[in-house]
């Protein structure tokens, strides 16, 4: 029996699950991480699995992004043979229709982060095409299409060795996660594909993350093939690296860890891990020929119930009236509530200021005495201020940072995760302050911000340069003016907690 596809049908129902998946985090995944912050012992990793947790709720009811970076769409299509197509474009323009019209929805619109020219202009093409799309052809008259969302943060650690055919894969695993650092949001998970090609094997990797949270059924019922027994032992000797939710140590790092494989060469041992973040995004439909197949929204009874508060301790800081020395005796891991003015800047502005500080051009902003926030918000719409405007990765600064603190007087800045040794040496020797923002809590993030505008490169798009009034935004002193992160003694102290505990 042959079955018609009919390009609207395909059209509709990728925009249809992008704008989903936007918004709404599978079910097994909200699961995981509540059970996760359920059992979390460190404070610090537990108020941010509330943020998590909070902003998912939110966005759920909101219908606005998980995440300030709503991704880059990777799609992967199996198609029956028995399928016929009624379309005017290449199946590709079809699917990359499908992204546009989610991306550009008017009511809630998602950030284009794809550049075109990628080492070249990177010019932004404006409606987050071209998609990454993957086909099959298999038995069978439907279509069967998983499409996801994947974070540049996270994509940004994927890791690949071409191993020798006796190492093994578990020390490469342990070796490479904590380099990744904490720029992929965890607590997530880790789709490891081995075997194969270089290809096969990253392809492999990213493809696992499709698949459900359910570690704890296998730890029931028990491995049943190699692949499975690796899953098992990584899950507990990941977990026992004490990384913990955002890199600041504890319990979880990892919510479950899925692993492909593939034949391979006698001669190799391809190996790639790829990581998923706090914003899973992903969703799955089949076309049968009967019409487009939408997502079907889940109940919010699925969501816990949970509430964040600041404590008694919080240090309030008013960004119009800090000093430089005034941060010297913020401690690392504190909580502060930021009110006031700060601006903005990611990697495309950082670089533009920096070229104007060699050149001897004078900067379009003022920095002395600022404190700059890593982010390129999401478009607002309807009374909104500004959309879901969580941090970026802050390691990406970190070659900038010496010339930002020493030549303009800058005081502080604001992102996601650790800070690299180079940005941690330059906070020292100027006495400056890193702050982290919870990666995966856009949307609340965005509810401290109270008026947006843009004041500098607006030709930049999403990582032009801001100036945000915010209140009480709460973000966490991750490196103090003396150089102590606590991205490096917070892992640290609960790997030590973790084996005590294991070792009774």
């Amino acid at each position: 029996m042959t079955t018609v596809i009919r390009q609207d049908d395909l059209i509709e129902s990728v925009a249809d699950a992008l704008q989903f998946i936007s918004y709404y985090h599978p079910k097994d995944f909200i699961q995981a991480v509540h059970e996760a912050y359920q059992r979390e012992e460190s404070q610090a990793a537990k108020d941010a699995m509330a943020q998590i947790l909070i902003n998912s709720r939110m966005c759920a009811e909101g219908h606005r992004p998980l995440c300030q970076d709503t991704g880059i769409v990777t799609v992967f299509v199996n198609v029956g043979m028995n399928v016929q197509w009624d379309c005017e474009m290449s199946l590709d323009d079809v699917i990359n229709e499908g992204v546009r019209r989610a991306y550009t929805q008017p009511d809630n619109v998602l950030r284009a982060s794809i550049l075109a020219d990628p080492d070249g202009k990177r010019q932004n093409t404006g409606d987050n095409t071209p998609a990454i799309i993957h086909y099959k052809i298999v038995p069978g008259d439907t279509v069967e299409v998983h499409v996801a969302a994947k974070g540049g943060g996270s994509e940004a650690k994927s890791k690949f060795a071409m191993l020798n055919p006796s190492d093994s894969v578990v020390d490469w695993v342990l070796k490479m996660v904590p380099q990744m650092g904490a720029g992929w949001c965890p607590p997530g998970m880790l789709g490891i594909g081995i075997g194969g090609t270089a290809e096969k094997a990253m392809e492999m990797a990213k493809e696992s993350l499709l698949d459900p949270i359910d570690i704890h059924d296998l730890q029931a019922r028990g491995a049943s093939n190699r692949a499975e027994e690796l899953r098992l032992e990584l899950f507990d000797k990941v977990n026992d690296l004490g990384i913990g939710a955002q890199g600041l140590g504890g319990l979880t790092t990892v919510l479950d860890v899925k692993v492909k494989d593939y034949p391979t060469h006698a001669a190799n041992k391809p190996v790639a891990i790829i990581p998923n973040c706090a914003a899973t995004r992903h969703a799955h439909f089949t076309l049968d020929g009967t019409g487009p197949s939408l997502q079907t929204p889940p109940s919010l009874d699925d969501w816990p119930e949970i509430t964040w508060e600041v404590g008694e301790n919080v240090r309030r800081v008013n960004l119009d009236t800090v000093t430089p020395e005034d941060v010297k005796d913020w401690q690392p891991g504190e909580t502060v509530l930021l009110s006031g003015k700060m601006l903005t800047g990611r990697d495309a502005a950082h670089k533009k200021m920096v070229d104007m500080i060699n050149n001897g051009e004078e900067l379009p902003v003022d920095l002395k005495g600022r404190f700059i926030y890593y982010v390129g918000p999401v478009d607002p719409v309807r009374e909104e201020v500004v959309g879901p405007a969580g941090p970026t990765t802050a390691t990406r600064m970190d070659k900038f940072t010496h010339t930002m603190l020493a030549k303009t007087g800058l005081t502080g800045m604001i992102g996601k995760a650790e800070r690299g040794q180079a940005g941690i040496d330059a906070i020292r020797e100027f006495g400056a302050v890193y702050l982290m923002a919870v990666g995966g809590a856009a949307y609340l993030v965005s509810k401290a911000i109270k008026h947006a505008e843009v004041v500098a490169f607006p030709e930049l798009g999403m990582e032009a340069i801001y100036e945000f009034d915010v209140e009480d935004m709460p973000v966490t002193v991750a490196v103090d003016s003396r150089g102590s992160s606590v991205h490096q003694t917070g892992p640290a102290e609960w790997h030590e907690k973790i084996i005590a505990a294991k070792a009774v």
